[in-house]
């Protein structure tokens, strides 16, 4: 039996299995609710099967909704390359970025991308700064073009090179009686409170895994969904922090935040630019991928 499904029909189907909602559907869609309503019952009748149960107030996929969701996003995927394979035959040199960044990275990746629109002024640039629990589920639906982040997410076929360090450093308000102390042991650590990322974060999974590495306590004391915050509890008082030294430039040079001077320390990580593994990337984002592997250090700006 053939299908004699359209593909207006599973792209409407696939924004509203991925947000449980013909509402928020037909928003993306820039279509009505009634017109969402109606390619999902058509599909439906093509299909033969119910896509969608309704379970109390909450919507959700049933069994042959799932398996449909899943073949609607490859084919979606595969409809962008052919689209960017046809670009490149017409050597189209404008066209649309989209790039996702960790918030660690936000400071230095607007740099990046600003100089990057300067020098590529048609492109448009589509950025969004999230959290690495976000970028994972972005990269696994294959929606940005590259991201830029810290360790690569594990359970996700990616391809990531590294571009630059990315250290470590803790940090204590200024009054902090070990400000100022030199070669400080780890051990002087384990009775200290420390304000953290929340769990799931890739700077957060770094950090526990050096201390229990080094065999030495790590206390969380409060934990923050940003750095910002993180900055501004330990410039309060309400702990140390261990965040990157790239997210610490405004705050060295107005003397807020003192880096501490810890043996074994910085912790050495490393940023990554990563795509879903075996992505076409069009021109403009083989260009941007270019530019950040061979440019991006020039945007880090440390005292």
């Amino acid at each position: 039996m053939a299908l004699n499904m359209t593909f207006r029909q599973l792209k409407v189907f696939e924004s509203a299995a991925r947000n449980l909602s013909y509402t928020r559907a037909a928003e993306e869609l820039h279509l009505s609710q009634p017109g969402v309503s109606m390619q999902i019952k058509q599909l439906e009748e093509v299909v033969g099967l119910p896509l969608f149960e309704q379970i109390g107030k909450k919507m959700h996929l049933t069994v042959a909704g799932r398996e449909v969701y899943a073949y609607s996003k490859s084919i979606g995927h595969l409809l962008d390359e052919a689209e960017v394979v046809l670009n490149e035959l017409k050597g189209l040199q404008t066209g649309r970025l989209s790039i996702s960044v960790a918030t660690t990275a936000g400071h230095f990746a607007t740099r990046l991308l600003a100089a990057f629109s300067q020098k590529y002024e048609d492109v448009t640039i589509s950025l969004d700064i999230t959290n690495r629990a976000s970028l994972r589920e972005q990269l696994e639906a294959n929606r940005p073009d590259l991201v830029i982040m810290g360790q690569p997410p594990e359970g996700v076929e990616v391809e990531s090179e590294a571009f630059m360090e990315n250290p470590l450093v803790m940090i204590a308000s200024p009054n902090h009686p070990l400000a100022f102390e030199r070669e400080l042991k780890l051990e002087r650590f384990e009775r200290e409170q420390f304000v953290v990322r929340e769990k799931g974060s890739g700077t957060r999974g770094a950090i526990e895994r050096f201390f229990k590495e080094q065999q030495v306590k790590f206390q969380t004391g409060i934990e923050m969904t940003s750095n910002e915050a993180i900055k501004q509890a330990v410039e309060a008082g309400l702990g140390l922090g261990i965040v990157s030294i790239h997210t610490l430039e405004l705050e060295l040079e107005t003397k807020r935040l003192q880096v501490l001077d810890v043996n074994d320390f910085p912790i050495q990580r490393y940023w990554y630019v990563i795509q879903r593994k075996g992505k076409r990337l069009s021109p403009v984002a083989q260009t941007f991928k270019t530019f950040v592997l061979e440019q991006a250090r020039e945007f880090i700006r440390v005292p």
